[in-house]
């Protein structure tokens, strides 16, 4: 069976595109999961674990606003990382992910499991919340193998 990030190999290689990956909640799992796939130095220029609100600030340019009006795991952050990795790496595509792993830190409005994604090439952008449930490790490999169906979406 051809995996997910098999597929968006070939994709990515036939396009001539490249990617590059912000992540949050999922700690270097897109990147990994990419970076699986022999010769992903043809088209993945990288990613950027932003796991702290300043380090999203600080190297994806997300802005304090945002952060203090939608809270790190929102829409408009996920999109704001997007954004500014794709600058950042100077990368065709890039997709972010921002969430709630757990097994605290979950809320009424935010639950554990919630997770932001984005999609973006400069011109659109994709968005996408996804609920996930199970253990910490389980969200993170859900949210991490989801990000990048979302990328294969997008591209193709």
């Amino acid at each position: 069976m051809v995996s997910s990030q098999e597929i968006l190999a070939e994709l990515l290689r036939r396009k001539k595109l490249t990617l590059s990956a912000a992540e949050s909640c999922t700690g270097g799992r897109v990147g990994d999961k990419i970076t699986n796939v022999p010769g992903s130095s043809e088209y993945f220029l990288g990613s950027a674990v932003t796991y702290s609100n300043e380090a999203k600030m600080a190297l994806l340019g997300v802005r304090k606003e945002s952060l203090d009006a939608h809270g790190a795991v929102s829409e408009q952050v996920a999109k704001e990382m997007a954004a500014g990795c794709r600058e950042a790496f100077g990368s065709d595509i890039a997709v972010s992910t921002t969430g709630i792993a757990g097994p605290s830190g979950g809320s009424k409005e935010k639950p554990v499991g919630l997770v932001w994604f984005a999609v973006s090439d400069g011109k659109r952008t994709a968005m996408e919340s996804k609920l996930f449930s199970g253990d910490r490790e389980r969200i993170k490999e859900a949210a991490s193998a989801h990000a990048i169906d979302m990328v294969v979406k997008f591209v193709e």
